[in-house]
């Protein structure tokens, strides 16, 4: 508990110097004196590299998380449900995941909890061409929206429109996998698509060379947290100082990113064959830095969350069907502060 105090307050002003000592990775290797023993970590994404998570990249490539004792090696996600699924079955350290599909795997029995949500407003959204009519959920409609079944934005989209007081059976879907929904409205086999605001917007632009927008969830009566970070339930018991250690890294990758995003942007250079181009990933990281903090916690460092805003994520997507009961907030959450 010291250890994590002394985190906790050198992070709250962007620099820490701890490092962990923990060994629960595949191997550690040898440090010079007086430097921490280095531990691999595996971590997730919940899909391909976008400017999402520019701030891991940057951490990675800054040295925050070597200092941290965490050699890491970053991963592409084929979405966050399977993402968590991996990490629950043990294939991978941690994962990054949204938490809507995080509740959905730990009720369907996958043993994964959350130590830290970092956009803790979710920046699931109907994203369209502006000129495409649509200015208001209304305008849905007789519309057709590029959806992929399964993914926590589709499963959210019923909710959505109820809560808005449209009829389910007035909107058109059309089921597409993930990284065709883009080129669905591209082509106009969709008028819209159901996604991240922070991701397919800027790439539609970018493609297509005509702005867009959207209709945020949050903003329409339909708010929860995002993406952050997954655990195995029982690492926390098995290793809480690589667990400490790395929601450490990640706030302090965080506070840095803020601080320069052109540098982080640029730290993402190389990370996929698929990535997109700078100007779209700053255009990513400068919508996802909107999501990072909810009403109670702006000013703490990124990854800090609250039992109240545990408890109203839970009970949003209870009442949405997500998951079928309202259950404790431990059921989903280890608060590492604890």
């Amino acid at each position: 508990m010291k250890r994590l105090a002394m985190i906790m307050g050198v992070l709250a002003t962007g620099v820490v110097t701890l490092g962990a000592t923990a060994c629960s990775g595949p191997a550690e290797n040898d440090a010079t004196e007086g430097s921490p023993k280095s531990t691999d970590v595996t971590l997730m994404l919940n899909f391909y590299p976008y400017g999402d998570h520019a701030p891991i990249y940057y951490g990675l490539k800054e040295g925050i998380y070597e200092k941290h004792g965490i050699n890491l090696k970053i991963e592409p996600g084929k979405g966050s449900v399977a993402t968590a699924q991996a990490v629950g079955a043990g294939n991978v350290d941690f994962g990054w995941a949204d938490t809507s599909a995080l509740l959905s795997a730990v009720d369907s029995g996958v043993p994964v909890k959350s130590v830290g949500v970092f956009y803790q407003t979710t920046p699931s959204a109907v994203q369209f061409f502006t000129d495409s009519g649509i200015t208001s959920p209304a305008d849905l409609k007789g519309r057709t929206i590029a959806i992929t079944p399964g993914d926590p934005y589709t499963l959210l989209l019923p909710a959505f429109l109820q809560r808005n007081e449209i009829n389910i059976a007035d909107v058109k879907t059309v089921n597409v996998q993930a990284a065709a929904k883009i080129s669905a409205v591209l082509s106009g086999q969709a008028d819209a698509l159901c996604g991240f605001m922070s991701d397919q917007g800027p790439i539609l632009t970018e493609k297509s060379g005509k702005p867009t927008g959207g209709l945020l969830f949050a903003d329409y009566g339909l708010n929860f947290f995002g993406s952050g970070l997954v655990i195995k339930d029982d690492q926390m018991a098995a290793d809480p100082e690589l667990v400490r250690a790395m929601w450490a890294a990640t706030s302090e990758a965080f506070v840095a990113a803020r601080q320069d995003p052109d540098a982080a942007v640029a730290a993402m250079k190389g990370a996929s064959p698929t990535l997109p181009a700078p100007e779209v990933l700053t255009e990513q990281f400068t919508r996802a830095r909107e999501f990072l903090f909810a009403k109670d916690t702006e000013g703490k460092v990124p990854g800090t969350n609250t039992t109240e805003d545990w408890a109203s994520t839970i009970r949003t997507l209870t009442d949405v069907g997500v998951i079928k009961s309202e259950r404790p907030v431990e059921t989903y959450y280890i608060d590492i502060a604890q």
